[in-house]
Formats: structure tokens, sequence, C-alpha cells
């Protein structure tokens, strides 16, 4: 059985919690499934036809009996629910540590970026024994982020941003696939992370940074909030964005996380999806005081520009970050 395993290795701290749940579903199947079957096989026997089996006192119904059958069932439900329902929070709600990974999904490749600035393609480089958040997206269709050894599998959805997190066990290389059909080359949308022990990957971290620089100072090198950055001026946005009485659009400063009042009265979190919904479609909420002169930039940025915009307005909040 160790040549032919019938799960993947365990390498992440959610594993054993999925495998355990995974067994727990399996052995609850068969034992309800034998009983069923048992039972019927027992009276399909008994009650043959030419059996001289007593069936006199036929029961009609018998409500405690009945009563018992569906507690019983909205007990067991309850709880596979609850085991199941406890797995998927800790699956997608990753530890305020975090390191911040973002993927974009593509026909027929993983496009990924680390905020401080290496991007990769079907590689994920990470630290063993550090959590590590995903923030999933797709360009196109419908794709789905899974590594079977951590267990995790998260669908990448266009216009929608999903989350996943996992933290490595063990440094190796695992496998990355698409387990969402998603065209003609979607077997081929492959990769695999690495997972690194913490000096190993700082050291690889440094070096991709290195090498963005040289490859050209002007684009690639740099965190992804100073991409985000040049994105903000080149596209005009610094000119609305600013503080002062010259700003045709709120400030940005700080404004990541904070909760924002719009002009019908409602209020909404200024998150990830709230700053790519007003870029796109910045008419959608308008913050209350402004008037709604900012034009859509959809097909003007791709989602890794969107991003690296995310990136820059979240480090307007840091100490130390820059301002507008």
């Amino acid at each position: 059985m160790q040549e032919f395993p019938i799960l993947p290795e365990r390498a992440s701290t959610i594993a054993g919690e999925v495998d355990a749940l995974f067994w727990g579903l399996v052995a609850f199947s068969v034992i309800a499934a034998s009983a069923v079957i048992g039972i019927v096989l027992y009276l399909a026997i008994k009650y043959r036809a030419g059996s001289a089996a007593d069936r006199s006192g036929r029961v009609e119904g018998n409500f405690k009996m009945e009563l018992a059958w569906i507690a019983t069932a909205v007990v067991l439900g309850i709880a596979v629910f609850t085991a199941g329902a406890k797995v998927y929070f800790d699956t997608v709600y990753a530890p305020a540590d975090a390191l911040h990974v973002y993927v974009v999904g593509k026909q027929w490749m993983w496009k990924i970026e680390h905020p401080e600035g290496p991007r990769e393609i079907n590689e994920l480089h990470v630290p063993v024994g550090r959590p590590v958040r995903l923030t999933i997206t797709s360009q196109d269709v419908i794709h789905s982020f899974y590594v079977p050894e951590f267990r995790i599998k998260m669908d990448a959805v266009p216009g929608r941003y999903t989350q996943a997190w996992f933290q490595a066990t063990q440094p190796g290389v695992y496998h990355l696939f698409c387990a969402e059909y998603c065209g003609t080359e979607h077997s081929r949308m492959i990769g695999r992370v690495v997972a690194m022990t913490p000096a190993d990957y700082e050291a690889w971290l440094e070096s991709q940074k290195a090498g963005a620089v040289v490859a050209s100072a002007a684009t690639a090198g740099g965190t992804m909030a100073s991409r985000g950055e040049q994105l903000f001026v080149g596209l005009g946005c610094a000119s609305c964005h600013v503080q002062g009485p010259q700003a045709r659009g709120p400030s940005l400063v700080g404004l990541m996380g904070t909760e924002v009042t719009l002009a019908d009265g409602s209020t909404v979190v200024a998150d990830e999806a709230y700053i790519r919904e007003s870029i796109l479609n910045p008419a959608a909420k308008i913050v209350a005081g402004w008037t709604p002169v900012m034009p859509s930039f959809q097909g003007l940025v791709s989602e890794e520009d969107i991003f690296q915009l995310i990136q820059y307005i979240q480090s307007l909040s840091r100490p130390g970050g820059a301002s507008q």
C-alpha cells in the first residue's frame, strides 16, 4: 500500500482534519448503507413468496418509530453539516499573520504574484511553517486551484475573489492542478507548489527581487505596491484621488478595511472586492458627498493590474506608506 496509497501524502496542517472528515463520512455511509441493505435482505428472505413466516398483525403505522427515525436523521444531518462547516471555515479564513499571495487563473496557466514583487507562472514558492493566504480570481472562465497534498481546492471565478489558505508542514514539491474543466487544454493546466525552509524561501525571495530589478527596473522591478503606484499615476487616478480642495474623488489614504458610507445611506467595508468593483464599475457604489464622475477602467486593466492597484491602496493604510 505504500507504493499505491489511497490518498496523497499529507503535507499541510489542514490535511489531517480533511482526511478525518472524509473517512468519517465514508464510515457513516458504509454503516448506514449496510444497515438498510441488511434489513431489506432480511425481510426479503423472511417474507419471500412461499415462506412460512407469520404475516398476521400487520402494522399500518407507528408514530413513535417514525418520530425516532426522523429525529435520528435530523441529528445525524446536523452533525455531518457541523463537521463539514468547521473544515470549510478552517480552510477559508486565514490567520491574520498569513503570507498573502495573489492568483489569477487563465486559459491555461496559473499566474501568481507575491506582494514583495516576484511573479510566477504555474509555480508557487512558499515557506514551511507559515500560513499562506490565497486571493484567487479568473481572467476568463471558471478554474479551480487544487493541491491534493495540501487538501485545498478553491474555484477561480471570473469577476469574483475567492479565498483559501494553507500551511505547508514539510519541504517538497507538490502537484498543482486545475480541478474544473476549462477548455481544450484543461489537462495541461498543471504546475507545482515548492515548499521551502524559511531560510531557503528568504534566499529565493531575494534572488527573485534582484532578478526582477535587473530585468527591467522601470516595469518589472519593485513590489506589487510600487507597480500599483505606477499604474495609479499612469491611469490618471492621482489627479482625482488627492487630498485637498482640488480633489474630485475621495482620498484613498487609510481606506482599506474601513467602513464607507454610500450616497444611499448604506455602508460597505472597503475590502479587495469593493476596490475591484470601484475600478471596473465605479457607478455601482457612490461614496456619500461625491458625484459619479469616475470613468470605468473595464478592458483597460487586467486582473494582475487590479491586484497591484489594490496592494498600492492597501499600502496607503500602512505606517510609512505612500500618500496621495
